[in-house]
């Protein structure tokens, strides 16, 4: 049988099933390991390899058009995004981005987080920082309040992290509740993850269902946001529902897909294959 692992919550889930491997701290605990499905054009295919830390040449990338669907290639192998700073940049299990790429433009953003969030994980983009800032306060303005949970991670906090767990539990078992280095969407700085403003339920199943996540659900477009893993799209996304999640594309992007209830992968007409 296999399992669908929930991006965010994998550790959780990890550390559950498994409480002598749970993690150190809650504030790792909440990291966010994302890898769905799905690939790009003009890439460079690159395997799988145990512990990934060889930076990888971009110098020649152009930023992605998001009117050019991703390239086909075979599901075992991962490509490598040769246009990383588009804004709707398609990255999951299949589409890694260049292991040299750091968001050049990473800034602050001015909302509230759970307490314990790191510095690092409060910045994103600018222009997704921007849009953050206003659906925080379109959100507080209709009675919803709502907090940060974590925003970016750098490459090298994520090859930390994966490497780690290799060290600890081997290479397949780290992958079945980690993403490998450069796969994790929180490495673009353009997705976040949220709660509710009493701190419970950060990247949790309790936060569906919740008015924040009904909120989100019905405005988060409106800011540019979308839910990146949403529901019954699992088999497309390679994630279970995530309705903390939220991934900055713009608002033309964000209200075709939200309004068409449809995934990122969709949109570029990428839908994975025997999945």
């Amino acid at each position: 049988m296999t399992l669908l692992l929930s991006g965010c919550s994998e550790k959780i889930l990890f550390a559950k099933t498994n409480p002598e491997k749970s993690e150190v701290s809650s504030d790792v605990q909440l990291d966010k390991d994302k890898s769905p499905t799905g690939e790009n054009p003009n890439v460079v295919d690159k395997s799988e390899q145990p512990i990934v830390d060889t930076p990888v040449d971009n110098s020649n990338t152009q930023n992605q058009s998001a009117d050019v669907p991703p390239a086909k290639n075979n599901e075992d192998s991962i490509q490598v995004i040769s246009n990383p700073a588009s804004i709707p940049v398609l990255v999951n299990k299949q589409n890694k981005l260049p292991d040299s790429y750091n968001p050049h433009d990473l800034v602050l953003t001015d909302i509230p987080f759970i307490s314990g969030a790191t510095n690092e994980k409060r910045h994103m983009r600018k222009e997704s920082a921007t849009a953050i800032n206003q659906l925080f306060t379109g959100a507080k303005a209709q009675g919803i309040s709502l907090l940060g949970v974590s925003a970016y991670r750098s490459h090298t906090t994520q090859t930390t992290l994966f490497n780690n767990y290799v060290s600890r539990d081997g290479f397949d078992k780290a992958r079945t509740y980690s993403a490998l280095p450069g796969t994790s969407e929180h490495e673009t700085g353009l997705s976040i993850d949220v709660t509710g403003g009493n701190g419970k339920c950060a990247a949790e199943d309790c936060f569906g269902g919740t008015p924040e996540a009904h909120w989100l659900q019905a405005h988060a477009a409106e800011y540019g946001f979308i839910i990146r893993y949403p529901q019954g799209k699992e088999r497309i996304t390679g994630y279970q529902y995530e309705p903390w999640h939220l991934r900055y594309v713009g608002k033309e992007i964000a209200l075709e897909i939200m309004s068409n209830r449809i995934t990122l992968e969709e949109y570029f007409n990428d839908i994975p294959m025997n999945k």
